[in-house]
C-alpha cells in the first residue's frame, strides 16, 4: 500500500494526481516579445532578469525598432501555465543578446520544445535561435510577433527568410495576448508529442 492508497481508502475517492510538469523554451533575438509572451499567460507572478538598458548597451544593442524599449533580459524569464488538469507547461525565456547565448544550453536542457519569437522588421536576429534549436534537434515553431497588429512579410517569405524547413509549424500571434499565446505554445506541444510519439 502506498501513502496515497492510505490517505484515499475508503473514501471512495481516487486520489487526484498533480498534472505532468513540462519545459518549453521561448527564444528568439533581441526585443522580439519574448519576455511579454512570459508575462501575458504566467499564472503565477512570472520571475525576470530585467535590467535596465545602459549607454554602453544601447550602443551594442539596436533599439532603431524598439525606442521605447529601457529594460532588457539577462538571464531567463519564468512562468508557468496550466493547460488542463493533466499539463502544466514551465515557460523558460531566454535572454535575446548574443553575448548571453552561454546560457542557453542550460536553459534549454529537458525542454520538450521551442518558441521562437520572430519579429518581421528584424528577421536577421532571429537566425540564431533558429539554428540553434535545428542543431540541437529540439522541436520548435516560429512564431511571428504581430508588432502594432501587422507584419511586414508572409509567412511563406518568413519560411524562406530563415531557411525553415517544412515540418516546422510558422503561426503569427501576438505576445500581449494570453489566448495568442496559449495557441502558439500548443502548437510546439503538439509538434513535440507527435515527434516524440506522445
Amino acid at each position: 500500500m502506498t501513502p496515497t492508497d492510505s490517505l484515499t481508502r475508503g473514501t471512495g475517492r481516487t486520489a487526484v494526481r498533480p498534472p505532468l510538469p513540462v519545459k518549453m523554451v521561448i527564444a528568439g533575438g533581441f526585443g522580439v516579445g519574448k519576455t511579454t509572451a512570459v508575462g501575458s499567460i504566467s499564472e503565477i507572478e512570472p520571475l525576470t532578469t530585467e535590467a535596465s538598458i545602459t549607454e554602453v548597451a544601447a550602443g551594442v544593442d539596436d533599439l532603431s525598432l524598439t525606442p521605447r524599449k529601457t529594460t532588457t533580459t539577462v538571464a531567463m524569464d519564468f512562468g508557468c501555465i496550466t493547460i488542463d488538469p493533466t499539463l502544466k507547461l514551465y515557460l523558460f525565456g531566454t535572454p535575446g543578446q548574443e553575448r548571453f547565448g552561454f546560457m542557453w544550453d542550460d536553459i534549454v536542457e529537458g525542454a520538450l520544445g521551442g518558441l521562437v519569437i520572430v519579429d518581421t522588421r528584424r528577421l536577421d536576429d532571429c537566425y540564431a535561435a533558429v539554428d540553434y534549436f535545428e542543431h540541437k534537434g529540439i522541436p520548435f515553431a516560429v512564431a511571428i510577433n504581430a508588432f502594432d497588429g501587422k507584419v511586414e512579410h508572409t509567412l511563406d517569405e518568413v519560411r524562406w527568410a530563415l531557411d525553415v524547413a517544412e515540418g516546422t509549424p510558422l503561426v503569427v500571434f501576438d505576445a500581449r495576448e494570453r489566448g495568442s499565446v496559449r495557441d502558439a505554445l500548443l502548437v510546439v506541444l503538439e509538434l513535440a508529442l507527435a515527434r516524440n510519439g506522445g
